[in-house]
């Protein structure tokens, strides 16, 4: 649904948020430092810093490869049509803003499956007036939907950068490859896809107590090889570009990760580990922190 899933009941809405069960865009907004979360997805987000205390610098670090992703292709590639699938709650910067900034005529289309995203999505639809985003409430696990209302608001005849930016963990082998196809083949040539996932490779140890916390929650979370990664883009036939399938803080760096205004310690000592990681800066950053590979293709 697009435009009338906006106008759903509220009550209907409220009705399809179970809250006492951590959802991923929810975690995911807590170590954004985001408020739009209930207390189990806090006790996820705390249970998964317990096992990895660096393991906010994957999380910001995965937006900040979003960032650079877009900026990219906007200003370097062109493009300026975006189809980003697992959209999670709104922040500072989300695609439509980043890409807007470039290019004011830039169409990006937002699509996540909770009902908590969706109460926040007019928020996603601030688009200035040259442009224009919309939102679909939609499973990654439905394709043929995603594209049938995609587009209503982007020219898939023009190039289409679809954005796939830590979802594909939350999708087993028998789903999320097949998927990964279906959304490409309907591409335009000419077209990109951003993609991030989480892998053992990097610092395994550190990513396999994560993902222990968050399999006896419920979430289906399969962390991936490079080649594994790179799977998703052959199998497509699609051109992985300059510098490849890496950690995301190599994508490109630019050293412009937006840094917090801190407040004073007295009131940091407060609070609680996951309370804090909003207010650290994320430019310490090592090797030994990141489990998130990053990489851009483009279609032929």
């Amino acid at each position: 649904m697009t435009g009338d899933a906006l106008s759903q009941d509220p009550a209907e809405l409220q009705r399809r948020i179970d809250s006492s069960k951590a959802h991923p865009a929810r975690v995911y907004d807590v170590f954004l430092g985001g408020k739009d979360h209930y207390p189990a997805d806090l006790s996820a987000a705390a249970a998964g810093l317990a096992a990895n205390p660096r393991g906010y610098l994957d999380v910001r670090h995965n937006r900040d490869f979003l960032r650079r992703a877009v900026n990219t292709l906007v200003t370097g590639d062109g493009i300026h049509q975006f189809l980003d699938i697992g959209t999670g709650l709104p922040t500072a910067e989300n695609v439509h803003q980043i890409a807007q900034r470039v290019a004011p005529d830039s169409r990006v289309v937002y699509v996540d499956n909770d009902p908590v995203v969706l109460t926040h999505a007019r928020a996603l639809l601030t688009s200035g007036p040259e442009g224009r985003t919309d939102y679909i409430d939609a499973d990654l696990e439905d394709p043929a939907v995603i594209l049938e209302q995609a587009a209503k608001t982007l020219d898939f005849d023009q190039p289409i950068a679809l954005c796939l930016v830590a979802v594909l963990h939350f999708v087993e082998d028998e789903q999320a490859y097949p998927i990964v196809r279906e959304l490409v083949d309907a591409l335009p040539s000419g077209s990109r896809v951003v993609l991030s996932h989480l892998t053992e490779d990097l610092n395994p140890e550190n990513v396999r107590a994560v993902q222990r916390t968050y399999t006896e929650r419920g979430f289906t979370f399969v962390l991936r090889t490079r080649a594994d990664v790179e799977r998703f883009f052959t199998e497509s036939s699609l051109d992985i570009v300059d510098p490849g399938v890496v950690p995301v803080h190599h994508w490109h760096p630019d050293h412009a990760a937006p840094v917090p205004e801190r407040p004073e310690d007295s009131y940091l000592e407060r609070l609680d580990p996951i309370e804090r990681v909003r207010y650290e800066d994320i430019n310490d950053v090592t090797d030994a922190d990141i489990n998130v590979y990053g990489a851009v293709a483009a279609k032929a």
